[in-house]
């Protein structure tokens, strides 16, 4: 009796002194964080679709953590581990790990662990090396951060014989111990499977019914596919489709047309640079009525689009002018068009020399944020429209070979991607096993021959998306890390 006493009272004390510490209400973290937002919003990474997934998912996995910590009486904290890429004019000095690329945006990893709003908010700020002056004018207590790091939830500093004649779990070492032991693949299935399964659960009834939604509205409308641009919940997806299948009952007529395209769910209405018929989520049926009904200019726009890839091709040799959805920003035809017509005009007035159909087999993609051409591990040719064509040509016959042994390893890597995607959701019995976009083949492969080397009984019946960090999804899909522990 006398030690549950002292134990309510302690308990009563801590829970005081934990209020106390948490010196920022959830309104006052946001408007915290706005600098941050602005410099990871996936919004501002339109150009860069596998660097704003990234970003998407990490805000979503930060959001959970923020939110954990609002929750009265939420203990169970476990060190996460974030990446973003951060937009900045300057690049500053900083001592998380991080790496800049050539595009205005740099990678920040950096692991969260504390227990109030403030100092997480500062964590954040401070990794990403931005400003925290602006927090001295919010409602908040001005001790410093290390002064509100050794208040987090232990502003009594107890003897450690204390833990030890009560039993009760020391916080601090704790923490600490959770710091120094890195999540393997092993522990976090252990810890995150029950989740996973009972999301699962509770989604399947509406993934049956998306799957006949998708079924009957592509042959109704004969449709080639319906995508989803973002990865979007199912519950979600399915009120997309309910959308698309209303517009179809009040104006069927609007959708004849449509035979043999694909339907790609997105940020914006119109017709994409591959021919895809563009649904913005946002936009109501008016929209989406005025883009089928302006179908059969976009089928002529698109026409000459081919001609002027017809064209440039022509005018460099006969490599081929391609446009890849996850490699290249989401454009529309007419951004894609002009695009083109810019680049070809230059090609026009330079006058390059090239021998007729030298460079037949190769393949090239245009970018209009980069400056300097550049091979891709897949073989084909990254040129910026500002491209020196003189630069153009030299490094095109420099990297003719090279770019025809790329594609020919390519085809090989495909071929070794889906044999192990294949043979690794067949021994773990998964439903179904996928990767995100920004996961490139090598990396697939070299989890995939990892994971065949495990014995995993947790993966049975589950979705499995490959991915840069751990996390289980709304549906129940399981992410893990292509380079998992």
């Amino acid at each position: 009796p006398f030690c549950y006493s002292i134990r309510l009272c302690l308990e009563k004390i801590l829970l005081q002194c934990i209020l106390q510490s948490r010196t920022l209400s959830g309104a006052d973290a946001i408007n915290a964080l706005r600098p941050f937002y602005f410099a990871v919003h996936p919004d501002f990474f339109g150009q860069h679709p596998k660097e704003r997934e990234v970003n998407e998912n990490s805000l979503k996995r930060l959001n959970g953590y923020l939110e954990n910590l609002q929750k009265p009486g939420f203990r169970s904290f476990k060190p996460t581990q974030l990446t973003f890429y951060v937009r900045e004019r300057e690049r500053n000095s900083s001592n998380v790990q991080e790496s800049f690329s050539a595009s205005g945006f740099r990678a920040v990893s950096f692991t969260l662990h504390t227990r109030d709003l403030l100092s997480t908010v500062l964590d954040i700020l401070n990794s990403c090396s931005l400003s925290t002056e602006h927090i001295q004018s919010l409602n908040v207590n001005s001790q410093s951060h290390k002064e509100a790091r050794s208040t987090v939830n232990r502003p009594i500093k107890w003897d450690k014989t204390y833990y030890s004649f009560t039993g009760f779990k020391d916080p601090e070492e704790e923490l600490e111990q959770a710091q120094r032991v890195e999540t393997t693949l092993i522990s976090w299935l252990d810890d995150n499977e029950a989740s996973a399964v009972k999301k699962l659960k509770k989604s399947l009834p509406l993934r049956k019914e998306l799957e006949r939604l998708k079924f009957e509205l592509s042959h109704q409308l004969q449709l080639s596919d319906i995508r989803w641009q973002r990865s979007w919940g199912i519950a979600h997806r399915c009120s997309q489709l309910h959308s698309l299948g209303r517009l179809v009952q009040q104006r069927p007529e609007v959708l004849k047309n449509v035979k043999g395209r694909t339907v790609v769910f997105t940020d914006r209405s119109g017709m994409s640079a591959a021919g895809h018929i563009m649904l913005g989520t946002m936009d109501v049926h008016h929209h989406w009525t005025k883009i089928f009904e302006r179908l059969p200019n976009y089928y002529k726009l698109q026409k000459r689009l081919l001609f002027l890839e017809d064209r440039i091709s022509q005018l460099l040799g006969g490599i081929q002018v391609i446009y890849i959805e996850e490699l290249q920003p989401l454009l529309t035809l007419e951004e894609y068009y002009e695009t083109l017509d810019s680049f070809y005009n230059k090609l026009c007035d330079s006058r390059l020399l090239f021998h007729p159909r030298s460079l037949r087999g190769l393949q090239m993609i245009l970018e209009s944020d980069r400056y300097a051409p550049s091979l891709h591990e897949f073989g084909h040719f990254t040129i910026p429209t500002v491209c020196d064509p003189a630069t153009l040509q030299w490094f095109i016959f420099a990297k003719a070979q090279e770019a025809r042994e790329n594609l020919k390893r390519k085809e090989e890597m495909m071929i070794s991607e889906k044999e192990l995607i294949d043979t690794s959701a067949e021994k773990f019995s998964l439903d179904r096993l996928y990767k995100e976009p920004s996961v490139s083949s090598a990396q697939m492969i070299d989890c995939c021959k990892r994971l065949l080397e495990e014995s995993l009984p947790y993966l049975q019946g589950m979705h499995l998306c490959i991915s840069h960090f751990y996390s289980v999804l709304q549906d129940g899909d399981l992410c893990i890390p292509w380079n998992w522990k």
